[in-house]
C-alpha cells in the first residue's frame, strides 16, 4: 500500500472529523465531503464562520466552537486561509489535517504545510478524501487513478514531517 493510501486510511478511520469550508452552496467540494461523511456515520462537523446552518444541520463558526475533541480536519478553503485553520488545529491539539485538492490549486499552501510540520500535525497536502473513502464513487476512483498516473498525488507527512504515521 502506498504511503498516501496508508495515510488516507489512517485519517478516514477516525470518527470525529470536521470539514472547514462548507457552504450554503451545496455544489461545493466541502459539502460533498461533509454529506458523504454524514452518510457513512462519521461524527462530522461543518465549519464556516459565515453561516450557522448547512446541509440541514448545524454549522460552527470555528473549530473551537465544535463540542468535544476532533480527530481530524478536512480543509476546503482558499489556500490564503489554510494556515489560519492549521493554527486553530494546533491550538486545539487536533493531530490530523487533510488539505483538499483535486485538479486545481485547492486548499494547499506551502506555508500551511510547513506550519503542520512545525506544530507536529500529520498532513495530507492534496488529493480528496472522496478518492479514498469506503464506497468511493467511480468518478473519484478514476480521478485517483488519473492523478496517480500524472504523478500529482501528494506524499503525506506525519507529525514529525517524515512520512505518514
Amino acid at each position: 500500500m502506498s504511503t498516501l493510501h496508508a495515510a488516507a486510511n489512517e485519517f478516514l478511520t477516525q470518527r470525529r472529523l470536521a470539514v472547514v469550508g462548507v457552504s450554503r452552496d451545496t455544489k461545493q467540494a466541502a459539502n460533498l465531503i461533509y454529506r458523504t461523511f454524514r452518510e457513512r456515520d462519521y461524527d462530522v462537523f461543518a465549519v464556516n464562520p459565515k453561516t450557522d446552518q448547512v446541509e440541514g444541520g448545524l454549522c460552527y463558526a470555528s473549530l473551537a466552537d465544535v463540542p468535544g475533541p476532533i480527530d481530524g480536519v478536512v480543509i476546503a478553503t482558499p489556500p490564503s486561509t489554510t494556515a489560519a485553520v492549521v493554527e486553530q488545529c494546533a491550538e486545539l491539539a487536533i493531530p490530523r489535517v487533510w488539505m483538499h485538492r483535486s485538479f486545481g490549486e485547492g486548499s494547499v499552501s506551502p506555508e500551511a504545510v510547513a506550519l503542520c510540520h512545525e506544530k507536529r500535525i500529520s498532513v495530507i497536502a492534496g488529493a480528496c478524501p472522496m478518492m479514498f473513502v469506503e464506497g468511493a464513487d467511480v468518478g473519484h476512483r478514476c480521478m485517483r487513478w488519473l492523478l496517480g498516473v500524472m504523478g500529482k498525488l501528494p506524499e503525506p507527512a506525519g507529525a514529525d514531517g517524515c512520512g505518514a504515521h
